[in-house]
């Protein structure tokens, strides 16, 4: 059973993205730091040291306009050069002035235009880099009764998807992510996965919904969205992260470990861990006050000890008591794999990969933080909105 679960944590695949490498924050205040990246080049230098010491991060998200540069082509040898790979295009329809009354949902036909130019320049983007995924998260909303037809305003999106979906090449997605609230206070046109899944759904097997961990109301059971998505095919992926009351994009599992180690072992149970479901474990993070890089390294190890665990349940013990009704019985099987210590288990598998056994301790040993921090003076650091 170990060499089982070694050989599937082994081909686990955790995405980090460009942004939780630049300089982030609340809307109170962005903090910097040294030696912070100043362009997607460096971001792409900073990711390979999650993955090189890790060995489960070899793609990195990028975020347009954020990422932006003239020859995408030349990104993505960058990104080869250091062992790793471009992987979803996040778009972003919600940091210019226009959009301050909706981007494709928007009552101003010209700003509607714009923005969905904006998405299917996204997908220029994936075919220049070879991604196979464009991630669509929308602000749009609205903040009053009566400021705009909610119909309407759902037909708009509507319009919007089938323009990007039509102009997907062939083994290429899009994932529609949701989110409760926030920048719209009275209603956002996403703001769960029924209505991701409902706009997915009509449009065909290339499009599929995103859960962000961080997106829900309080209380809300993210582990059944999961195994509901996945029994119905449409689980794109995930933004994992923690929050504590409301987005916090806090490091994932920090909040509630035993949440995190629920929803893997729906993904376990649903198949989400064989690669041909095409799920993707994406991070989606912005290190307020903790050192980026080993943020995104906590993250992944955090990830890899929720799956390790999951892969521990004893599936026929699990059936065995809830055929029976054995309701305590059932939740010990759940219990027991939770609670045991998988950390030895991945440090071992880590030295048989070639791996220091401790990642954040490999890291603070190589002084690359230290290095970056001496080279990368002058010019202007990478944060929200560059």
């Amino acid at each position: 059973m170990t060499t089982d679960i070694k050989a599937t944590l082994r081909a686990q695949r955790i995405e980090t993205p460009s942004w939780a490498y630049g300089n982030s924050g609340t809307r109170f205040k962005v903090f910097a730091q040294k030696g912070v990246p100043r362009d997607p080049y460096e971001k792409l230098a900073d990711a390979a040291q999650v993955h090189a010491h890790t060995g489960a991060a070899p793609t990195v998200a990028l975020h347009i306009p954020w990422d932006a540069v003239d020859d995408y082509a030349d990104l993505a040898r960058h990104a080869r050069e250091h062992g790793v790979a471009i992987g979803a295009i996040n778009s972003n329809v919600f940091q210019d002035d226009d959009y301050m009354l909706g981007s494709v949902t928007n009552p101003d036909p010209r700003v509607r235009r714009k923005a969905l130019g904006h998405l299917l320049e996204c997908v220029d983007v994936m075919d220049a880099t070879g991604s196979d995924t464009l991630k669509l998260w929308f602000s749009d909303g609205l903040n009053y009764p009566g400021q705009d037809d909610l119909r309407a305003r759902q037909d708009r999106l509507a319009e919007a998807l089938s323009a990007v979906y039509e102009r997907l090449g062939d083994g290429q997605r899009f994932l529609l992510e949701y989110k409760l609230f926030e920048p719209a206070f009275y209603a956002t046109d996403v703001p769960d996965w029924g209505t991701a899944y409902a706009h997915c759904l009509r449009l065909g097997p290339k499009a599929q919904v995103v859960v962000d961990t961080g997106h829900h109301a309080p209380g809300t059971n993210i582990e059944f969205i999961v195994a509901f998505l996945l029994r119905e095919g449409r689980l794109g992926g995930f933004d994992f992260n923690s929050r504590f009351y409301a987005d916090d994009d806090l490091m994932v599992g920090a909040a509630d470990p035993f949440q995190l180690f629920r929803i893997m072992h729906e993904v376990v149970r649903g198949g989400g861990l064989d690669p041909r479901t095409g799920v993707a474990f994406m991070l989606d993070q912005c290190h307020n006050i903790e050192p980026k890089i080993p943020g995104q390294i906590r993250s992944v190890m955090n990830v890899q000890e929720a799956t390790a665990k999951a892969l521990l349940v004893d599936a026929a013990a699990l059936r065995a008591a809830q055929d029976a009704g054995d309701v305590l019985g059932a939740n010990a099987v759940l219990m027991d794999a939770y609670n045991t210590d998988v950390r030895p288990l991945l440090a071992e598998l880590r030295e048989e990969s070639g791996l220091d056994p401790d990642p954040m301790a490999a890291y603070a040993r190589s002084g690359y933080s230290d290095k970056i921090a001496a080279e990368r003076v002058g010019g202007t650091q990478a944060g929200w909105g560059a």
